[in-house]
């Protein structure tokens, strides 16, 4: 299947694909995303809607951390998390006049921010041509024959941008939002699956 034929599927899928987080300024998404890492993106609005509603970023710098880690709970890890946007609001103030710099060094340097993390700010901030590979671009991925069972997330990514080039922004959350509701880990809707000829989960559990 080439790569034509495999995004017009996704596009039949996720018609629409646009990020599951909540949120109205540039920092929000940032931290939102922090607060995903081990969480659904679900429970992380239901928080930042609290949490941004009581706090701006200079609230969040000041704030009593006890207050952040209260609000942030149902997201678990709560007390690493809590110093993470502290820190973070913080250091955007100090060193960047509270605006998120596109600068991916600069962004992987803040706590709680690794590789997934920067993606996901630089493509729905900045609509920079990168993915985020998370859980279901991973699984997705490796179930249609994009990457190897045995790569790790940085390799699936690279495959994924060699393959698809300048088309990653849009795909990215296509991929993610089809292992979301279709593809997923457990009870895959295989069943008349569109991508079934060349799915390896499909043809291995037959």
């Amino acid at each position: 299947m080439n790569n034509e034929e495999l995004i017009k599927i996704f596009e039949y899928y996720i018609p629409d694909p646009k990020c599951s987080l909540n949120y109205t300024k540039d920092y929000e998404l940032l931290i939102a995303t922090v607060l995903s890492a081990q969480c659904t993106d679900e429970r992380v609005n239901q928080v930042t809607k609290v949490l941004f509603d009581k706090y701006d970023l200079k609230g969040l710098a000041n704030a009593d951390i006890k207050d952040i880690t209260d609000i942030i709970r149902p997201c678990g890890n709560m007390n690493r998390k809590s110093i993470y946007i502290k820190e973070i609001a913080n250091r955007l103030l100090q060193e960047q006049n509270g605006i998120v710099p596109n600068n991916r060094e600069y962004i992987e340097s803040l706590p709680g921010v690794g590789r997934k993390v920067c993606n996901v700010v630089l493509a729905n901030i900045f609509n920079e041509n990168v993915i985020a590979v998370d859980t279901h671009v991973e699984r997705v991925a490796k179930r249609l024959g994009l990457a190897s069972n045995k790569d790790n997330p940085l390799q699936v990514e690279k495959k994924l941008d060699k393959r698809f080039k300048d088309k990653l922004g849009r795909l990215h959350h296509q991929i993610l939002l089809f292992g979301r509701h279709y593809c997923k880990a457990k009870n895959p809707l295989c069943e008349g699956c569109k991508f079934r000829e060349i799915c390896k989960y499909k043809n291995e559990n037959n």
